[in-house]
């Protein structure tokens, strides 16, 4: 929520879903964005403590339960569309992705530490963080087979591929058009919500979502790999898994869709993106089963 006084002042509030993070997931959220920000490199958003000197509120309304609030200092900027140029965008999205990764690598985390998990088993097993891919709606049953296809093939391919230290860490796993501001050529990244433990590369995946099939995705896939390597190498076999990790993140948001059937971005995509996922989904059997 955008928070404005006619002195001219202007916040954002967060407002927490109700049973998605704890206070301590929260608190450990607002760690890493501040350790990011002091020494990884990456200009994170401020919280802003209240009166009592703490920065999760918690207050309960006619209704409503307890919900936990977080103040933010407002970041200018505006966030990017699919259809324009993104290819700087995503290049400088690229450093920041690889400067996230090397200082989780390296960061001494706060105990305990709970954040969510994105991995192949909270996506796809029995209980999956955004629930059953094949709740979605508009789901017909060839679909549903080519996904499933899909869901075997993913799962097998990431088991080979690991989850050693340099390829699987704290990630910020939502860096999509909607959580980046574009000011004056500068890219910044915002929403932590999300962050969680799951493979460096998902992050790429996650900057494509609900864009997968764009024409330009080739084009900002080179050039978040330019920004990446830039700062962080990377080895053939990362770079190879990268379809599997977008395959991945669509089949979590085809699942996200049909338990948030009630958020107007879920009523947005839902007529179209079942089918456009199942093509995708065949897409990437062709190239990588």
């Amino acid at each position: 929520w955008l928070v404005e006084s006619p002195s001219g002042y202007r916040a954002v509030l967060r407002l927490h879903r109700d049973g998605y993070h704890s206070r301590r997931a929260i608190e450990c959220e607002l760690a890493w964005m501040a350790a990011l920000d002091r020494e990884g490199g990456v200009e994170t958003p401020q919280p802003i403590p209240g009166h009592d000197g703490a920065l999760i509120q918690e207050l309960a309304a006619a209704g409503l339960s307890v919900r936990r609030m977080v103040m933010f200092a407002f970041l200018d900027g505006a966030e990017p569309a699919p259809d324009q140029d993104l290819v700087a965008p995503f290049r400088q999205l690229g450093v920041i992705a690889a400067k996230t990764h090397l200082h989780a690598i390296s960061w001494a985390r706060p105990e305990p530490f709970e954040r969510l998990v994105w991995n192949d088993e909270t996506v796809f097993g029995p209980d999956a963080t955004w629930g059953d891919w094949r709740d979605a709606p508009g789901l017909d049953s060839g679909s549903e087979k080519i996904l499933a296809a899909a869901e075997t093939l993913v799962r097998d391919r990431l088991a080979a591929y690991g989850r050693q230290d340099d390829r699987y860490g704290l990630i910020h796993a939502d860096m999509r058009l909607a959580n980046l501001l574009i000011d004056g050529g500068r890219t910044r990244l915002i929403d932590f919500d999300d962050c969680g433990f799951g493979w460096f590369m998902y992050d790429f995946a996650a900057g494509i979502s609900f864009m997968e099939d764009h024409p330009q995705v080739p084009a900002l896939r080179a050039a978040w790999l330019d920004g990446y390597r830039d700062v962080r190498q990377l080895g053939e076999a990362d770079i190879a898994e990268i379809d599997s990790f977008i395959m991945l993140r669509r089949m979590a948001l085809l699942a996200w869709i049909g338990s948030h059937a009630g958020t107007d971005l879920a009523r947005s995509q839902a007529p179209h993106f079942a089918s456009v996922s199942a093509r995708l989904a065949r897409n990437y059997l062709d190239r990588c089963g």
